[in-house]
């Protein structure tokens, strides 16, 4: 059964392959886990086994080290995957994974980059080139505005309204919106403009995306990941720096410098406050450190 599923998933669902290799371990790890309880056919298995397992996945048994927040989630995914699409064919008579819920691992804070870095990111002294003033206006682009890089990458050249200072981006769910961009990103989007782009794209067959890559097409999401890490790497940024960095650190920064949780929301995006929240942890963090040293009944030093 597990078999046919996963056929159902390439062939009817058109799965990506990446996804379906990662299915198939995590129902060998639940088909392990049935037969330890000897439950032979899916028809045997109860809804107090669903949520054992997704237990077991957190907690880990002698055999198997605990999984991750998100490897739990999605090896659960793959479960109630598997008795969803045997009870649709008739296979079994119900979905007995329908209700269960991976358990609750505790948000993971975005990382944030303190602003002296930002900018020590930012102010490098240019370096000579056409890519290299091309990265220069992505990164403050991406910063400026707090885009996700699919949509720094997904501009075309209109998308900027240089008399407004705002940009227009194609966010998830093909919804779009509008968002203000500081001067010094617009100058440092000018002189690409002006001074770059014009040869990159001579090099290609003629595109409207604003940035490109060295071949003149526009600039891929793993393009886009290369500048910044190899620009971050050149600033000496101590840490991991991902994809999503500078949004982290943009949202961050505006709700340190004390602005509204919804207007960041707006910025960002996201179709819920509750996902914009989670920064504001991060804030709380920071004024609990700042409090810890600096109040005369919070320093661990002073003696009651």
């Amino acid at each position: 059964m597990i078999d046919t599923y996963l056929d159902h998933l390439v062939v009817e669902r058109g799965t990506a392959r990446n996804t379906v290799d990662s299915y198939a371990r995590d129902l060998r790890r639940y088909l392990a886990f049935l037969r330890s309880r000897e439950r032979v056919e899916l028809a045997d298995v109860t809804e107090a086994d669903v949520r054992d397992f997704a237990v077991a996945m957190r907690e880990g048994t002698p055999e198997k080290p605990p999984l991750a927040a998100s490897s739990a989630a999605r090896a659960l995914a793959a479960v109630r995957g598997l008795h969803r699409f045997a009870a649709t064919d008739g296979l079994v008579e119900h979905d007995v994974a329908r209700e269960v819920r991976p358990p609750n691992g505790g948000r993971r804070l975005p990382k944030a980059l303190p602003v002296d870095e930002v900018l020590r990111l930012l102010d490098m002294p240019p370096q000579q080139g056409d890519r290299a003033l091309r990265d220069r206006a992505l990164l403050e682009v991406l910063y400026s505005t707090g885009a996700r890089i699919s949509e720094a990458v997904g501009l075309d050249v209109d998308d900027v309204d240089d008399d407004q200072r705002t940009v227009m981006l194609d966010g998830k769910g093909g919804k779009q919106r509008i968002v203000p961009i500081g001067r010094p990103a617009l100058e440092a989007l000018e002189a690409y403009r002006v001074r770059a782009r014009p040869t990159l794209a001579a090099r290609g067959r003629g595109t409207s995306a604003l940035f490109l890559n060295a071949r003149g097409g526009r600039l891929s999401r793993q393009g886009a990941w290369h500048v910044l890490k190899r620009n971050a790497d050149r600033a000496g940024l101590a840490g991991e720096v991902s994809p999503h960095t500078l949004r982290h650190s943009f949202a961050t920064h505006l709700l340190e410098g004390g602005a509204d949780v919804r207007v960041v929301q707006e910025l960002l995006g996201h179709s819920s406050v509750s996902t914009t929240q989670v920064y504001t942890l991060v804030t709380v963090n920071t004024l609990r450190e700042v409090y810890a040293t600096a109040h005369p009944r919070a320093r661990a030093d002073v003696s009651p």
